[in-house]
């Protein structure tokens, strides 16, 4: 009898998609036996109050970040939604998709702390195990105030060094024309570079 296949689900604005977002990806992999992990680019996200960066440009520059993991492939399918985007929709699919997959949904800390007001949350603890990835330099702070200690949330956790990288600190770089290569691989530098991203107007 062949092993349960395991999929794993990223999904994320990834505007851009950055060293840190790569690490989870990689440890995720290697931690919970992923045979193949989607990168899904998130497509009209009801819960970010600024415009996201165009579709095309982050599903590029997903390609390029993931580009050394064999198991990453970029799922564009969110981008492609009208209207607003439900993890729990990507989710239906592909368990319809693939029936005798185990699915994992990959999340932060921070996405965490509000997956309560998530679309239909309960349904999706029902589909698929969490992964939440925890880094090492905001475990002690989160601890007493991380709801899935309260045992509220079923989890796995998913151990990470400490990182201070975000997407928003990536932006504002750019937006002073700053170096960013020390924080995005060097592809994906090359590309906001090219196409201009992130500049101010």
């Amino acid at each position: 009898m062949s092993a349960v296949r395991r999929l794993g689900i990223f999904g994320g604005a990834f505007d851009p998609p950055h060293l840190a977002h790569e690490a989870l990806a990689q440890l995720a992999i290697s931690q919970y036996a992923l045979d193949e992990l989607r990168i899904v680019p998130t497509g009209v996200a009801w819960h970010k109050s600024r415009a996201l960066t165009p579709a095309s440009h982050r599903v590029a520059m997903s390609k390029l970040a993931f580009a050394d993991l064999p198991q990453a492939r970029i799922d564009s399918r969110e981008t492609l939604r009208s209207g607003a985007t439900y993890s729990i929709d990507t989710l239906l699919e592909l368990r319809a998709e693939n029936p005798q997959a185990e699915l994992f949904l990959l999340m932060g800390e921070d996405q965490l702390a509000f997956f309560p007001q998530w679309h239909r949350f309960q349904e999706i603890l029902q589909i698929a195990t969490l992964l939440v990835a925890f880094r090492a330099d905001s475990m002690p702070a989160n601890a007493q105030k991380d709801p899935i200690n309260q045992g509220k949330i079923k989890h796995s956790t998913i151990h990470m060094p400490a990182s201070p990288i975000s997407a928003t600190q990536i932006r504002q770089l750019c937006s002073h024309s700053q170096a960013i290569d020390h924080l995005v691989k060097p592809s994906v530098a090359r590309y906001i570079a090219e196409h201009r991203l992130y500049l101010l107007t």
